[in-house]
């Protein structure tokens, strides 16, 4: 389909009024010096300036106005919508800044292509990492015990139970990954309910407390909470973020630690829950990619704890589907603080 053209007659109004100024100069002392001027030299400019315009105008549309029409026609073979909506112009500056637009966005979007794909390689890595650590672990097993050593009564007990964690690691992370894409496409429905956000962590509290025991970590509030703080949420996905923070600042905080929770109001029908360790905190530079899935902290490759490794990026879609916020502040050796609002519940 043949686009519609719109013409720019500016460049051929200047360049024939600049013409017959100097050619009607140029005549005017040429008059001067040799005859007489008379008024019938006034239809000279007027006359110059109808030619110079015909002609320049002509030879615009057959050069440049063909050149420029071949510009807009290879970008529209490229795809570029934005000009591909509108009308072709033969002013070479309004072109220019088409053109300059584009290479813009076309550079952004590369941009941003070659950022997904960076994170797209790195994300496969992770995952193929975490299933083959316990894959090989299981089949390392299984392959030993099929070699002989199933005769030996203490070695087949010990194997087959490594084995089943290697297997029940795997479940871990298979579930978590099932959950996660439930979450993204909104498969997962959330059960809104009124309950009380202090009993639900003062359950956990007591659930962890021999996992804290043995790190000599005490797990509190930062005060006293006599009455109910009561909220509209999925009372079972926040029981699974507040257990995932408690769990995560007893593996890294340290001994002799503190876990404290506090419940504060932030606005008037929101209330916003703190989680804050005094463990080994966490760099600057790894918290704006704290909540991506299998995104490690610790580069080595080791996990010094079991897990999936999907925790973080679960609670954050828990969060978002509730239509909340979730917050991280953290400093290496000082501890680490998590935080999320919730729905004050009237």
């Amino acid at each position: 389909m043949q686009k519609s053209l719109k013409k720019s007659y500016k460049f051929t109004i200047r360049t024939a009024s600049y013409v017959t100024i100097i050619a009607s100069v140029l005549m005017a002392l040429f008059l001067n010096s040799f005859y007489t001027i008379d008024w019938e030299f006034l239809i000279f400019p007027f006359a110059c300036f109808v030619v110079c315009f015909v002609v320049i105008q002509y030879r615009i549309e057959r050069f440049i106005y063909r050149r420029i029409k071949r510009i807009y026609d290879d970008l529209t073979l490229l795809e570029s919508t934005d000009l591909r909506q509108q009308p072709i112009t033969t002013d070479m500056t309004t072109l220019t800044k088409e053109i300059d637009k584009y290479a813009r966005d076309k550079k952004l979007e590369i941009e941003t292509l070659k950022v997904r794909e960076e994170y797209r390689k790195e994300f496969l890595g992770n995952v193929s990492h975490e299933l083959k650590t316990p894959l090989f672990t299981v089949q390392g097993y299984i392959e030993t015990l099929l070699d002989g050593a199933m005769d030996d009564e203490k070695i087949r007990k010990k194997y087959l139970s490594r084995a089943s964690k290697g297997v029940e690691r795997l479940t871990y992370i298979l579930k978590d990954l099932d959950m996660i894409t439930k979450l993204e496409v909104g498969d997962l429905s959330l059960n809104i309910e009124k309950f009380d956000v202090v009993e639900l962590i003062q359950n956990i509290f007591d659930l962890f407390e021999m996992k804290a025991s043995k790190k000599k970590i005490t797990l509190t509030f930062d005060t006293d909470y006599p009455q109910p703080v009561y909220v509209n949420a999925d009372k079972e996905r926040i029981q699974q973020i507040v257990s995932n923070l408690v769990v995560n600042s007893i593996k890294y905080g340290s001994e002799h630690g503190t876990t404290e929770v506090s419940i504060e109001n932030l606005i008037k029908n929101k209330v916003i829950v703190r989680v804050t360790d005094n463990g080994e905190g966490i760099a600057q530079e790894h918290l704006s990619r704290l909540f991506e899935r299998f995104y490690r902290v610790d580069k080595s490759g080791s996990r010094k704890e079991g897990g999936s490794g999907l925790g973080l990026s679960i609670v954050k879609h828990i969060i978002e589907a509730h239509n909340e916020k979730i917050y991280v502040e953290s400093e290496p050796g000082v501890g680490s603080e998590f935080s999320f609002t919730l729905e004050k519940a009237k």
